[in-house]
């Protein structure tokens, strides 16, 4: 299992339409062969971060998604990116 996980740095004016522009593109993925589960959401305290979540079942599905995924054309500039991909080998449920 893949985790990729992070956040974007945007125009604090701009994070808002940014995260909606994403709209089609996670539901798509969330559709996709293999995504087990995909966010791209607004922080609720810093007005420029973007916080990203995806799990894959591997690597082969995240490599076909990006072949696909087309994603929107925003035109909003990413000041910084801190979105790191994770190898996940221990896999147990927190809650129950």
């Amino acid at each position: 299992m893949l985790i990729i996980a992070g956040h974007l740095e945007v125009d604090p004016d701009q994070r808002d339409a940014f995260v909606a522009a994403h709209q089609d593109l996670i539901r798509r993925a969330r559709q996709a062969p293999g995504c087990l589960d995909l966010a791209i959401t607004a922080d609720p305290l810093d007005p420029a971060r973007v916080n990203n979540y995806e799990r894959w079942e591997s690597s082969e599905h995240l490599e076909a998604w990006r072949k696909i995924a087309a994603a929107p054309r925003t035109g909003i500039a990413i000041r910084k990116d801190h979105v790191m991909q994770y190898g996940v080998s221990d896999v147990r449920p927190v809650f129950g």
